[in-house]
């Protein structure tokens, strides 16, 4: 089976005719260059985000608790130097994570 044909397979496999009604109207570097884009797109992967998408989330519980924290501005210099040692390291290390807080929450907290 030719390239053409296996890319007009995939495309029907995954119910994407009007792509094919638009390769049928191209020649060409056109035809040959979307070809190759279409065939580095993982249909499987986006149908399966897709049908992902269609699925209700469940919520177990609907609970909001207080988590602990430190007051950055009550520190001792020794604290903030063992804590700013811990980020650095973390960060070299790959293991952060990534905080979001409501506007304003990081110019009010200074951090």
């Amino acid at each position: 089976m030719d390239k053409i044909k296996e890319t007009f397979a995939l495309l029907e496999r995954y119910g994407q005719e009007h792509i094919i009604k638009l390769l049928k109207q191209l020649e060409g570097k056109q035809k040959e260059e979307l070809i190759e884009q279409i065939n580095k797109i993982d249909f499987h992967q986006i149908m399966e985000l897709y049908e992902d998408t269609k699925k209700g989330m469940q919520i177990k519980e609907n609970k909001i608790e207080n988590i602990t924290y430190l007051d950055k501005a009550k520190l001792s210099k020794e604290q903030k130097e063992k804590f700013d040692q811990l980020g650095e390291r973390a960060i070299k290390n790959q293991e952060y994570a990534v905080v979001t807080m409501a506007g304003g929450q990081g110019t009010r907290l200074r951090t």
